[in-house]
């Protein structure tokens, strides 16, 4: 399951369906694990947009964290993260 908390960043429709395609690999790949839990944050800060993505799922609980200018920058850098680190646990390899 996916919880999205956009906080002060404005977000279209069509912004969030672009955020649940581009986090579908991380969906599926969570699904295996099992107990999937993905909270997604959106924080502005100045010119900042902070994107943190905190999972749980059967195999631990991690956060991913990127900063970036555009908001979607951010987002590719963290749903590149999300991979990365749920395939690791669901190899059962410890990602440091």
């Amino acid at each position: 399951m996916v919880k999205l908390n956009s906080g002060n960043v404005l977000l279209k429709p069509s912004n969030r369906r672009q955020l649940m395609s581009c986090l579908k690999r991380a969906q599926r790949m969570g699904s295996q694990l099992g107990d999937f839990l993905l909270t997604i944050t959106f924080q502005r800060t100045g010119r900042l947009t902070e994107v943190r993505a905190d999972v749980h799922d059967s195999a631990g609980d991690f956060v991913c964290r990127a900063r970036r200018h555009d908001w979607k920058d951010a987002l590719r850098e963290i749903v590149h993260m999300l991979s990365s680190r749920l395939n690791a646990q669901r190899l059962g390899m410890p990602l440091a």
